[in-house]
């Protein structure tokens, strides 16, 4: 009788402490592997370094045909960039011209 008295108090005693390390641990481990965790942050932190880097790149062909689309405006004609895209929807080339083409 003495004995499971002893136990009994022992246990209400401990179950405090013993709840609040597994909580701490529940919480500790869905800190770092949880949906919002530290390894998700890390891993969105990834994409978005590889997306920031293909919009960089999106965005300087995006530059480069805004600038060959302005040389064909009226007020700021390209004589040459329009003989070249001519050339190229039309299919001509002059007799004595070697034609490559590239796919």
């Amino acid at each position: 009788m003495i004995i499971s008295q002893e136990i009994t108090k022992r246990a209400r005693a401990s179950a405090g402490p013993i709840f609040g390390i597994l909580a701490v641990a529940y919480f500790s481990y869905h800190l770092v592997e949880g949906d919002r965790g530290l390894f998700a942050y890390l891993k969105l932190q990834h994409s978005i370094d590889k997306a920031q880097a293909v919009y960089l790149v999106t965005e300087d062909e995006k530059q480069a045909l805004e600038k060959r689309v302005s040389l064909l405006r009226r007020g700021n004609l390209d004589t040459d960039l329009l003989e070249e895209r001519s050339r190229d929807v039309l299919g001509l080339a002059h007799p004595d011209e070697i034609v490559i083409y590239q796919k």
